[in-house]
């Protein structure tokens, strides 16, 4: 622990950023940003949230561009740590089986000399969607991948748990509407996957899939219709508690290490007002009723806050157009 500690605190507070090392990593990066250019199924998020936010902080890529990366130079990294490496913004989480007064005596001591700046600011997003949008990346590829999805809530709004209820019951898994639609009985997808995001001000439900690219319009159309079918019926009690059931199970699992135990405090810490339990956030999963996911998905389902990002070889169409008409 004590070497450890010693190490991970030496690299987050006395980086040498060496130019030559700088010089070594730029190669590196650019050749990762290269391999994420092939690999459609990962990169469409990206052009989705560029479509969601365009030139805002959530719109662009956090490798950055061809363009930055050749050009950050050493002056760029140690400003960034002066203004965003400050004790009022950094949480240290320890999780296993410690001595805890002997962890706080030592991280105290170690991180006693951190600079005390303020907090930086951030530039809100702004959204001004009107009407269904699209961007298609046109690109030959095997397949079409394509995510369709909504805006919905940002981090902490009073709604995430049925809103991640909801991406669960129309998508989350094998035994999902939209999996066993899109998948199962039409064959239209290899992959289909749905879920929601969350940032500090903005947030979106959306559904993913790799379609054979004849597929595309028969895709988007199937899947729209179980986003129509949710905002207007109820769905049912057991598939609700299915969900709930899920999603529990799920976080249980993911609690299993100490390092997953640590990345579960520490992302409540630093993201939310308040640090629950498990067994808290279950009880708030447990409340949540079919009358609530309807009244969800009637908020987030309308033609001013959908969205269709692509990536093959395809034009923008009048048949795409009026499909994504909600």
């Amino acid at each position: 622990m004590d070497i450890t500690l010693d190490v991970i605190s030496d690299m987050f507070l006395n980086s040498k950023l060496e130019t030559k090392e700088i010089e070594k990593e730029r190669g590196t990066i650019l050749q990762e940003l290269n391999m994420y250019e092939d690999m459609p199924m990962r990169s469409v998020d990206d052009v989705f949230e560029s479509l969601l936010y365009g030139d805002q902080k959530l719109g662009r890529e956090i490798i950055g561009t061809k363009e930055t990366i050749s050009n950050v130079v050493r002056k760029d990294f140690v400003n960034y740590i002066k203004k965003f490496y400050v004790a009022t913004d950094t949480v240290i989480c320890v999780a296993g089986k410690f001595d805890e007064n002997k962890i706080i005596k030592k991280i105290e001591k170690i991180f006693s000399q951190m600079n005390q700046a303020d907090k930086p600011d951030f530039e809100k997003v702004v959204e001004k969607q009107k009407t269904s949008q699209i961007k298609i990346k046109n690109k030959k590829t095997d397949q079409t991948h394509l995510i369709l999805g909504a805006r919905a809530y940002e981090d902490g709004h009073e709604d995430e748990y049925v809103l991640s209820l909801l991406s669960i019951i129309l998508g989350g898994n094998m035994s999902s509407r939209i999996f066993i639609n899109v998948r199962e009985r039409q064959g239209l997808a290899y992959y289909v996957h749905t879920g929601s995001e969350s940032y500090q001000e903005a947030g979106y439900l959306a559904t993913s899939a790799g379609v054979e690219h004849k597929n595309l319009n028969k895709a988007v159309e199937t899947i729209l219709k179980e986003y129509k079918k949710i905002s207007s019926k109820k769905v049912t009690p057991q598939e609700l508690q299915k969900a709930k059931d899920f999603i529990k199970g799920k976080s249980v699992m993911g609690l299993e290490s100490s390092d997953s135990v640590a990345s579960f405090l520490i992302g409540q810490e630093v993201r939310k007002d308040k640090i629950l339990t498990p067994e808290e956030i279950f009880k708030k999963i447990d409340k949540v009723t079919a009358e609530d996911i309807l009244r969800v998905a009637k908020d987030i389902f309308k033609n001013e806050k959908l969205n269709l990002a692509l990536i093959g070889p395809h034009k923008k169409s009048k048949e795409l157009e009026e499909i994504l008409k909600f």
